[in-house]
């Protein structure tokens, strides 16, 4: 099969197009064909190596879309040709992966394969954000970093779905204005040209937020306690700006206010029984077309390459998807 093998750690041009052999299920494995799949920002932090990795050479990606090809020993519950979306093990930026059975979640054929592709990380890791660890009560405001990307389009909509009365979008370069808009945000400010702690209070009258959805770390998070109301909660959940933020004890006990932190990978290592009710929330929105996948830019798997540039660029807007030869989107990168 053809798929993207990274022999080394380093920049985009370690991302290797390439022939190697169709991985086989294991005990509990589901085998599928993957139609599409998601770029996401952890591919590129393990790519470079600045991310606890395993071997290499290795196949990257964490989510895919596509049908059930087979099966290993003790799966029962799925059929061949049945559309889902999953969590591989070992890759997905080929044209076939493996995923754990307890990972591989049906989708109805009313979900498409591009919005299924699109789907997996980011409105997961999203829904689970906001009604878990967030517990985002109606009314409440929510501000969301990075929110001219997958996970900031999606959340958005959901604070919304889950009634916020008001939800607020940073972003870093001025051309992701209108998609964060698009995607619902009532307010948005370009952190990297306004002060965005001062914005947020101008915006709420002066409260602050209830809650914080943060991926940048660094001055992004120092600066995020600024404007966090009195209970409110800053959720922690990547360090995509390269730098810890600190955080001052004081700033939390008088105010009632706490930092908790996320990662939907140690969620999916450690207590994958917990992704199952998540699934069961986020697929029938994206059925119901209530949750819309924001994808911003699509590419051929052997230009898997230039997808990691455009996500380094820090450029792109909502997801990019990957199609592998012999998918019927192949249609869509000739549009």
């Amino acid at each position: 099969m053809k798929a993207i093998i990274v022999p080394q750690f380093g920049g985009p041009e370690a991302l290797i197009y390439t022939e190697m052999d169709q991985p086989q299920a294991g005990p509990g494995q589901v085998l599928i064909k993957v139609k599409a799949c998601s770029l996401n920002f952890s591919d590129v932090k393990i790519r470079k190596g600045s991310k606890e990795t395993g071997k290499i050479p290795y196949v990257p990606g964490i989510d895919a879309a596509g049908i059930v090809a087979g099966w290993g020993e003790g799966v029962t519950d799925f059929f061949i040709g049945q559309r889902v979306l999953a969590f591989p093990v070992g890759g997905s930026y080929a044209e076939y992966a493996v995923a754990p059975a307890n990972l591989t979640f049906p989708i109805p054929y009313a979900v498409d394969f591009l919005t299924a592709a699109a789907a997996p990380i980011v409105s997961f890791t999203a829904y689970k954000l906001l009604s878990d660890v967030a517990s985002i009560q109606p009314g409440e405001t929510v501000l969301v970093h990075a929110a001219g990307g997958g996970i900031g389009t999606t959340a958005i909509q959901l604070a919304k779905m889950m009634g916020a009365g008001k939800v607020i979008g940073t972003i870093s370069q001025e051309e992701k204005r209108e998609v964060v808009r698009q995607a619902g945000a009532d307010d948005v400010i370009n952190r990297e040209a306004e002060n965005f702690a001062e914005k947020t209070l101008v915006s709420t009258d002066g409260r602050g937020v209830d809650i914080i959805l943060d991926s940048m770390a660094g001055d992004v998070t120092e600066k995020s306690l600024d404007c966090l109301a009195k209970f409110g909660r800053l959720v922690q959940f990547g360090n995509a700006g390269g730098r810890a933020g600190m955080i001052r004890s004081s700033a939390l006990h008088a105010s009632c206010r706490s930092v908790r932190g996320f990662s939907f990978s140690t969620l999916r290592k450690y207590r994958p029984h917990a992704v199952k009710p998540i699934a069961e929330k986020v697929i029938p929105l994206l059925e119901k077309k209530r949750l819309q996948m924001i994808v911003g830019h699509m590419f051929a798997l052997a230009d898997a390459a230039k997808g990691h540039v455009l996500m380094e660029s820090r450029k792109s807007t909502g997801k990019i998807i990957l199609i592998p030869p012999g998918s019927e989107l192949e249609k869509l990168l000739q549009a």
